[in-house]
């Protein structure tokens, strides 16, 4: 059987898309769809991805009008929390470490929820 290979892009609307899309490169880099063949498109680093559908009633997304949830993989949840923080971004880090790594929350300007996963990197060690 034949399957995808990744996911090839997230697109969501947006009441202020041009604003919401520049939030998002400033304050998570992440580069906005290329308008021409001269800029590059957003490349993530290749490691594990969650897809995974919610009840309808699911509490998990916070707001019960929004449908969706990106989570976003990250290095270090710390400094990209404090880097956050530091631009006024409110982040709710789970103290907890889960057996898939650390987690935490924050929203975009147009408070849709966002997750920041740090995944927990195996013990190598014999």
């Amino acid at each position: 059987m034949e399957k995808v290979t990744g996911i090839g892009g997230l697109f969501f609307r947006a009441h202020d898309p041009k604003t919401l899309g520049r939030w998002y490169q400033q304050h998570l880099g992440i580069s906005l769809t290329p308008s021409s063949s001269e800029d590059s498109v957003w490349q993530q680093e290749a490691g594990p991805t969650a897809f995974s559908p919610f009840p309808e009633t699911s509490d998990y997304f916070g707001d019960a009008h929004k449908s969706w949830m990106v989570n976003f993989r990250v290095r270090n949840l710390d400094k990209m929390a404090a880097q956050l923080q530091g631009a006024g971004i409110a982040v709710k880090i789970d103290p907890q470490s889960h057996p898939y790594g650390r987690f935490a929350r924050l929203h975009d300007p147009e408070g849709n929820p966002i997750e920041l996963w740090q995944p927990k990197v195996p013990d190598t060690k014999g």
